[in-house]
């Protein structure tokens, strides 16, 4: 099992290395999948290498996509093969997960219309424009989309992603 965490500048530290180290406890692949440059910078410096550019990148070789928040999924929705990876992860049926403000990649792929979701209560108004219902829960779960609010969600998100990955309902 392979699963892409989305990086990008200014993503929020714990987000997108509690997956990625939680899932390898798992015995699950992670790879960092960047929009082109090699390293990334967190809001607080802290330094992440992309494992594979999105450039190289293709959806059929990924079982899930985990977007991390912070203010990378702003940088992220602006680079069209990013948008359009979500995009066939989640019309493939493969599970895509996104925390906080990840909920903006969704938007962008245009993938939560009549949905359920949630995410950091500042993008309520983005998620609910373009077609979702807003939940004010830890972890939401619609089909193969796992939506989360913030950091201190992690533990829930996380169990209901690895139970998504075995085959199990959350």
């Amino acid at each position: 099992m392979r699963i892409a965490i989305l990086i990008e500048d200014n993503y929020q530290v714990l987000e997108a290395w509690y997956p990625y180290l939680r899932l390898r406890e798992e015995g699950i692949e992670t790879v960092f999948v960047g929009s082109g440059k090699r390293e990334y910078k967190s809001k607080d410096g802290y330094l992440a290498r992309r494992d594979v550019s999105i450039d190289e990148a293709r959806a059929e070789d990924f079982d899930g996509v985990i977007i991390p928040g912070g203010y990378a999924p702003d940088l992220m929705r602006r680079n069209k093969k990013m948008v359009e990876f979500v995009r066939r992860m989640h019309d493939e049926g493969k599970l895509v997960a996104a925390i906080c403000h990840a909920g903006w990649m969704l938007v962008s792929a245009d993938i939560i219309r009549g949905r359920k979701v949630t995410g950091f209560f500042s993008i309520k108004d983005d998620l609910e424009n373009a077609g979702a219902e807003f939940v004010d829960a830890e972890v939401v779960i619609d089909g193969n989309i796992i939506t989360s609010r913030n950091p201190f969600d992690l533990p829930v998100f996380m169990r209901a992603i690895i139970e998504f990955l075995k085959g199990r309902k959350p």
